[in-house]
């Protein structure tokens, strides 16, 4: 209810320009948010995916571990990156965008 208060308020004071600059910020903010939390789910999911198959493969052949860690670390970095682009467009939307 005090949104619309406020709406009112700018409308009924005749600057409408800063509702509509209010509305691009919102939007550009909750744009960031989502881009961020959205895009960490997704390597939140596939390094734990990783992860687990690795411990599965170690306990299956004991002797191969020194491998499979090299190549879980190695997923996982590729994993991860998926998350620092969103991280990259979470900040473009906020620093770069007007």
């Amino acid at each position: 209810m005090a949104v619309e208060q406020v709406a009112q308020e700018i409308v009924k004071s005749g600057s409408e320009a800063a509702l509509g600059t209010g509305l691009y910020y919102m939007g550009k903010f909750i744009g960031a948010g989502l881009a961020m939390g959205i895009g960490a789910v997704g390597p939140g999911v596939g390094e734990g995916n990783v992860g687990a198959h690795a411990m599965d493969a170690m306990a299956r052949q004991p002797e191969m571990a020194g491998t499979l860690t090299t190549r879980m670390l190695l997923a996982m970095a590729v994993t991860e990156s998926t998350g620092l682009y969103s991280l990259v467009i979470a900040l473009l939307m906020l620093i770069v965008l007007p």
